[in-house]
């Protein structure tokens, strides 16, 4: 899958297609394709490529870096693992009497994963923090304190769950295998079985003998943390930055903290990627004379050439006076469009002078017609 197509081909829907679309649009392609179903050569990969575009246009986050920067910026942002972290298939194949576990094992192998969802046990959720900053801010780069609340492991029974001195028992549900079968009748299809996960033990096999008297047996307990977030220069809205460990706590590996960047609109500049778009009313004289005169930008006040003759609705480029580059390479331009003011006022004086001006034109013309 060296060369990607495009998520939304891959799914057959439009760029404007809701959740409730792709995920239906999912729903048929892998029924269709899903290797227990399909034994054709190359179903297999079919199957694997619906479910990494699904994985990513089904999660908001995934879905608006990926709008953003396409597969070349979205694969340098995100692993193969971050791709199917969290992603929710369960829903869509219980209905078809295929259960999480299954699936979760056979996205690992299929994508040689080596952590995360491909293992038993009990890990911690991602989390996600929205947060808003200035064009200005976006520019220049920004460290920003922020709160939020996540669970962490219970100083108590140090996340185990058990009250200290608490021995480890054999899990009743599942007789210590860390499976729980399920059977679905699927009518025509016969009967299904299916081996997923135990809910009680979460796999492991076993369970403690008696509950943290601190946690009630969850292990972890909610925390307020204060989180120092460095913003770099250039990050545009749907960026995120990535915090590992700090989400949810899981006794075998706590999930990692998204942190969601939006940029406020701008009430002089409107963003196009690194480049920048103004308008900027320059008086009729300015126009006709030329001259230089001042543009804001968003790292200050620099000089600009206006020619003579300018008409009304021309677009000038400041280059490097854009956004920065993501990466330290480089800015983007500003494009400056100008717009002729005409007065609403004149001074008997001011008509005057506009009146000679007109007829030193008109008189121009017949001169050159007639000779």
């Amino acid at each position: 899958m060296a060369n990607k197509r495009d998520y939304y081909e891959v799914l057959g829907v439009p760029r404007s297609a809701s959740k409730d679309e792709i995920k239906a649009a999912y729903r048929k392609l892998a029924m269709q394709f899903h290797p227990d179903r399909n034994k054709d050569a190359g179903a297999e990969e079919k199957f694997k490529e619906i479910s990494e575009a699904y994985a990513v246009l089904s999660d908001e986050g995934k879905k608006g870096t990926y709008d953003q920067y396409g597969h070349s910026g979205f694969d340098q942002r995100y692993s193969q693992e971050d791709i199917f972290k969290n992603a929710n298939f369960d829903d869509i194949f219980r209905e078809f009497g295929f259960g999480g576990g299954p699936f979760e094992d056979m996205f690992s192998s299929m994508f040689g994963m080596g952590g995360g969802r491909g293992r038993r046990g009990e890990f911690g959720n991602d989390l996600r923090y929205d947060m808003e900053i200035s064009l200005e801010e976006a520019a220049k780069g920004v460290e920003k304190e922020v709160e939020y609340s996540h669970f962490v492991a219970c100083k108590r029974c140090k996340g185990s769950g058990g009250e200290p001195g608490s021995g480890i028992k054999r899990c009743a549900k599942c007789s210590g295998r860390g499976q729980v079968q399920q059977i679905r009748n699927m009518g025509p299809f016969g009967r299904v079985v299916t081996a997923g996960m135990c809910p009680v033990c979460r796999g492991r096999g076993e369970s403690v003998e008696k509950a943290c008297n601190e946690c009630d047996g969850k292990g972890a307990v909610r925390k307020s943390e204060h989180l120092s977030i460095i913003v770099p220069a250039g990050i545009d809205s749907g960026g995120r930055i990535k915090y590992n460990g700090m989400g949810e706590f899981g006794k075998d590996g706590s999930g990692d903290l998204y942190v969601i960047v939006g940029v406020r609109e701008h009430n002089i500049f409107a963003r196009e990627g690194e480049d920048l778009h103004m308008g900027l009313n320059i008086s009729f004289v300015q126009a006709a004379l030329g001259g230089e005169i001042e543009v804001p930008t968003l790292f200050g006040k620099v000089k600009m050439d206006v020619p003579a003759g300018t008409q009304p609705n021309s677009n000038f480029r400041l280059k490097g006076e854009g956004m920065p580059n993501l990466r330290g390479r480089g800015k983007g331009d500003l494009y400056v469009r100008v717009k002729v003011e005409v007065p609403l006022k004149l001074s008997q004086k001011q008509k005057e002078l506009l009146k000679e001006f007109e007829k030193e034109g008109r008189k121009g013309v017949i001169d050159r017609m007639f000779g």
